[in-house]
């Protein structure tokens, strides 16, 4: 058996199962949108997440300064803008600068249950119609969300821990 020594400075891989057995790993985004982190790196500014919607309707309209790549696990969504719909298996990447509206309805089927998987380079800025900043999350309020779940709900502040970077 080989023992790999980590080097200083570099932090151990995380191998986790992505969608987890334990309820309590989902943090409450908004009313039945929740969010399960994978990676939080806070050198980058950028996190790794899964996103599950358990209802019908607009989520957010939002721009980020940066890209993001999503791949859709579960159910599917779509974007006003657009004209396309994410479904199971699909790949979809956002370009930087684009304000977008996340929506799951009708339009993409009858869907009990979305899941994607999400990563996001840089922050995510909720905008109201006129393009006007409402709200931003990014990776140290993500944590700090986690922080504040996790004693919640019994996991303790330090459970999200293992995936900051």
């Amino acid at each position: 058996m080989t023992l790999i020594t980590q080097l200083p400075g570099i932090q151990p891989e995380i191998a986790v199962q992505a969608v987890p057995a334990d309820e309590r790993v989902w943090v409450p985004q908004a009313k039945d949108v929740w969010f399960r982190p994978l990676l939080l790196n806070t050198v980058t500014g950028s996190w790794c997440n899964l996103l599950r919607v358990r209802k019908s309707g607009v989520l957010s309209r939002h721009i980020h300064p940066s890209w993001v790549t999503g791949y859709v696990i579960r159910g599917a969504w779509r974007y006003l803008e657009h004209d396309w719909i994410a479904s199971e298996g699909s790949f979809v990447y956002e370009p930087p600068g684009e304000i977008h509206t996340l929506v799951v309805d009708e339009a993409v089927g009858q869907v009990q249950e979305m899941i994607t998987l999400f990563n996001i380079h840089g922050a995510m800025v909720y905008v109201d119609d006129s393009g006007k900043q409402t709200g931003y999350e990014d990776v140290f309020t993500k944590i700090e969300m986690c922080r504040k779940h996790y004693i919640e709900v019994g996991l303790g502040r330090e459970y999200v821990n293992q995936f900051i970077r």
